[in-house]
């Protein structure tokens, strides 16, 4: 019997996974990937058999259950199986009833961190997450229940709602509701960490001009502190350069020169 290192690949381009990850993903017998990995992730371990297990929004998506038993399939037979999720794993990625599967099993594993879709949205637009005296929590919101209900809070100086691109419209009236100010500021990025990212600046009132611009593609939006422009910056200067505006960013898809290594050289701590 083997074991399964859960691996986050970050989100969009294949340099944003951790080293640790890539040297993880080397050591790979089989490799379950989800839908948003980037292909790219493949040169580090051209040797493993590659399964796609992804789930997309609105569209086919391997079914949980049949992902938890092809984690138990393949670590019965192989001695490392990755089991590789965008972003970090442990946000929104379902881990805990894959990892639930592997305890009942008694199949040993490890996970690897990374970055999640917030951290490079706020990245991609130049704008911190949190402010000081301004912004000093965090929450991250998945917009959609299980029974597919859409749904907004208020519970944090800065709310990253995930998985609500094709309902902005909808969330702006939930933010409302909510009781977020028509006027909080609002940011809204896809493809957060990819070449071809898109960001687009609203107020909660106007979110929904989103819709068309990030239609079709992985979206997060920004709500409150971590949303709004910096204060002080010479937005004028910038502005009149192109290459240097402040918050034109997106992470280029160039691939590093990540070394494979076992983990053997790093600290472990094996959960079973």
């Amino acid at each position: 019997m083997g074991r399964v290192l859960f691996v986050s690949a970050g989100p969009g381009a294949a340099d944003l996974i951790t080293l640790r990850g890539a040297r993880a993903l080397a050591l790979a017998d089989v490799v379950l990937f989800d839908a948003l990995t980037d292909p790219a992730l493949r040169e580090f371990a051209p040797q493993a058999k590659w399964l796609d297990v992804g789930k997309r929004g609105f569209c086919h998506s391997t079914k949980q259950t049949t992902i938890n038993a092809a984690l138990v399939r393949e670590a019965k037979a192989h001695d490392v199986v990755v089991r590789l999720k965008g972003g970090d794993t442990s946000v929104f990625g379902r881990l805990e009833e894959e990892l639930l599967a592997l305890a009942e099993a008694h199949i040993p594993y490890e996970i690897v961190p990374g970055v999640t879709a917030a951290i490079a949205a706020a990245a991609q637009t130049g704008r911190p997450l949190t402010r000081r005296g301004a912004g000093r929590s965090v929450a991250l919101t998945t917009a959609m229940t299980r029974e597919g209900e859409l749904q907004a809070a208020r519970s944090a100086d800065t709310e990253v709602f995930y998985m609500a691109g094709q309902q902005l419209a909808a969330l702006s009236r939930r933010l409302l509701a909510a009781g977020w100010d028509a006027c909080t500021p609002v940011s809204v990025v896809s493809r957060a960490g990819c070449a071809d990212a898109l960001s687009s600046e609203h107020d909660v009132a106007s979110l929904g001009a989103a819709s068309m611009l990030h239609k079709g593609r992985p979206t997060v939006v920004i709500v409150g502190a971590g949303a709004a422009p910096l204060t002080g910056a010479p937005q004028g200067d910038l502005e009149a350069d192109p290459a240097v505006r402040l918050g034109d960013y997106a992470t280029p898809s160039s691939r590093q020169d990540l070394e494979p290594q076992g983990l053997e050289s790093l600290p472990q701590s094996p959960n079973v």
